[in-house]
């Protein structure tokens, strides 16, 4: 896949606010500082198009991405940090689902955790979340440069037992600092856009 053009084009808190544009998105979801603001950089290799930061729960809206003004990626407010009061924790509840419930160009969730960690039950209730609702799952494990390659089976077939995913070579390793896991990708994304709607 080639990225020519990449830029935000909105954040948004309700349906009113969503993008008109009715091109197909592909959502991240995951904990906070899982890396998905830096997935996107990578995956469209711009440094700093999506916001990163040291503060997990920085995304605090439904960020849109419109790529090659084909289609959208849609960075979700991460879930799972401790610090952030259960009223916001609501909020980004509340979003979410009226997004997963009325966003009818939505293709698929790109699943976003860390290769080193066990999923969290947020991870794991967000996986059976989507999957009641039917929607297409991608697992990207992040931060795979920071364990051996020769590990990676050990950790990934953790993650695919605690996800009830049936094979862990279902799982996409994915590394933000070098790149490993880039070239794939780009290929299941293409695939996800180019299957055509029943």
């Amino acid at each position: 896949m080639i990225i020519r053009k990449a830029e935000y084009t909105a954040s948004a808190v309700n349906r009113q606010q969503y993008p008109e544009n009715s091109g197909p998105e592909i959502a991240l979801a995951g904990r906070s500082n899982v890396g998905k603001s830096s997935l996107i950089n990578k995956f469209i290799n711009r440094k700093n198009l999506a916001r990163t930061g040291n503060t997990p729960g920085k995304t605090q809206m439904l960020n849109f991405y419109h790529i090659n003004d084909e289609w959208f990626f849609v960075d979700l407010p991460g879930y799972g940090y401790a610090k952030v009061s259960k009223d916001v924790h609501s909020r980004w509840g509340k979003m979410m689902e009226e997004y997963f419930s009325t966003r009818e160009n939505l293709r698929a969730v790109i699943q976003v955790v860390d290769i080193r960690h066990k999923p969290s039950a947020e991870d794991q209730e967000m996986q059976a979340f989507l999957r009641t609702r039917g929607i297409p799952v991608l697992v990207a494990a992040t931060k795979a440069d920071k364990i051996a390659r020769g590990q990676w089976p050990k950790y990934l077939k953790v993650i695919a037992e605690s996800l009830n995913l049936p094979d862990w070579q279902m799982i996409l390793p994915f590394s933000a600092e070098s790149g490993n896991g880039l070239d794939d990708l780009h290929k299941a994304v293409e695939e996800i856009l180019t299957v055509e709607e029943n």
